[in-house]
């Protein structure tokens, strides 16, 4: 994996998804700081950025891409628990924790990603209160998201979990640009709402049919986000 600094700003004062992450709440002396010992990452579609098992020294700053988060079960198939995006950060629950980390994070596109020393993490944590609150915040938000999750994948129908899902995938990779094609493969979408391959594929088609998504190889795009909606909170 190559460095290359200039895809992103030296300083993250100037970096435009500094607003959206947890560095948003620092001060002018705290991100020059961060910014003398930051690095930059690139990855490519597919490539893994972290492991699971594996003990993390950085926070991760996602400048650019997306990315989906994997843990693996106990059949040794990886289910996808979340996905990331620019302006999200990685791996803040096993820094703080300093344990193993339990998921692995898989570029889906081609990403550029920032990683914040730990012992800078922990030296914002104790001169920044805001930024201890973001952080805690975040963590809540976190182990909310997943009880939620896992409460879905118990009682929803599987019709219902998918609804929920592209609704999810939409937010992900269209919150820039409204209506957009979303690069998802079959394969992924079927670990997200815990079914098989073959189940996902049928029922993106009867959506298809159904005249709410339309489709083009493994790309998915939302017509009618409206009815998605009422079908994914049927059973709420």
């Amino acid at each position: 994996m190559r460095q290359v600094p200039s895809l992103a700003p030296a300083n993250c004062q100037d970096c435009p998804r500094r607003q959206q992450s947890l560095l948003g709440c620092c001060q002018l002396a705290e991100l020059n700081l961060v910014s003398t010992t930051k690095t930059f990452q690139t990855y490519q579609k597919g490539q893994v950025i972290f492991r699971e098992g594996s003990r993390l020294s950085s926070l991760y700053c996602i400048f650019e891409g997306k990315v989906k988060m994997t843990k693996t079960g106990g059949d040794g198939k990886a289910q996808i628990m979340r996905f990331t995006r620019e302006g999200d950060t990685m791996g803040f629950r096993a820094l703080m924790s300093d344990a193993p980390y339990a998921c692995s994070a898989v570029a889906l596109e081609d990403c550029v990603v920032c990683m914040v020393p730990r012992t800078d993490v922990l030296s914002l944590m104790e001169q920044n209160t805001q930024f201890t609150r973001a952080l805690l915040r975040h963590l809540t938000e976190s182990l909310n998201d997943t009880e939620t999750r896992m409460l879905h994948m118990t009682y929803k129908p599987v019709r219902e979990r998918l609804a929920g899902a592209l609704l999810l995938l939409h937010r992900t990779f269209c919150l820039d640009s409204g209506n957009c094609a979303i690069p998802i493969s079959r394969e992924d979408l079927a670990s997200l709402i815990g079914t098989a391959t073959e189940t996902a594929s049928r029922l993106v088609s009867e959506f298809k049919e159904e005249g709410l998504i339309a489709t083009k190889g493994s790309k998915i795009t939302i017509l009618n986000a409206a009815t998605l909606t009422q079908i994914s909170t049927q059973y709420d």
